[in-house]
């Protein structure tokens, strides 16, 4: 049997990079859902991308740490926190393939209004905390400013963790290089760059679907269809353009 081919390093986009990142002990849920209903959903000028016809719908908790202007070092009371994205898969009208962003809950007041003034993303300010137990796993929880419920996760990696094989699916959800968002009902969008993710399957005994609910999507009623995680990369961040 041939071995799996991985997933190859993205070239860096042109220009200089605006901000370093890392995110790290990311879990990924991700729920096959209604093209249709998904369409409807986005703003005009983005198309639905799907997976053997399928859409997928994602939840994404993980911690951002080292977050700053490139030229400038780390500030531990700034530069480290958490977030919490419900997210899609789209292409915009020249059939660029990135992620399109319902919800973004962070516990930073001010990375919430750096990322709505700068990128135009839905940023909401969020009660959040997360810890290590003994055997690796994470406990995470979010509670979104005004919200009456609270998303709890608790995951860890089943087995050792390898970059998404070229062609899967796991390589369609996770190694997207573009982000889109909206600014005066325009497109825009914004480039990353990182290596492959490593990833593994993930065991989640505690999960949540509340943040979906936020965002007006029914509950789904059962266990996510894919759930993996990876413990993170080290991010370049690119300027927003007009798409």
């Amino acid at each position: 049997m041939d071995a799996p081919v991985p997933v190859p390093t993205q070239p860096r986009p042109d220009g200089p990079p605006v901000m370093h990142q890392r995110w790290a002990n990311l879990l990924f849920l991700h729920w096959r859902w209604d093209p249709n209903e998904i369409q409807r959903s986005l703003p005009a000028g983005l198309t639905v991308d799907t997976w053997n016809g399928e859409a997928w719908l994602g939840v994404v908790p993980f911690y951002m740490r080292g977050v700053r202007p490139v030229g400038c070092p780390p500030v531990p009371w700034l530069s480290n926190f958490l977030e919490l994205n419900v997210r899609t898969y789209v292409r915009d009208a020249a059939g660029r393939p990135g992620v399109w962003f319902y919800s973004l809950d962070c516990n930073q007041p001010v990375a919430v209004w750096l990322a709505r003034t700068l990128f135009h993303l839905p940023y909401w300010h969020a009660s959040m905390q997360a810890g290590m137990l003994a055997d690796g796993s994470v406990c995470y929880e979010c509670r979104r400013a005004g919200s009456a419920g609270t998303a709890r996760f608790t995951y860890r990696a089943d087995g050792h963790q390898n970059p998404a094989t070229a062609g899967t699916l796991e390589e369609f959800l996770v190694e997207r290089y573009r982000l889109f968002s909206t600014k005066r009902g325009r497109i825009h969008s914004g480039q990353v760059w990182h290596a492959p993710y490593k990833i593994a399957p993930a065991v989640v005994p505690v999960w949540s679907a509340h943040s979906l609910e936020l965002e007006g999507f029914k509950p789904p009623g059962r266990f996510p269809d894919h759930a993996i995680v990876s413990a993170g990369v080290d991010v370049l961040i690119y300027p927003l353009r007009r798409s």
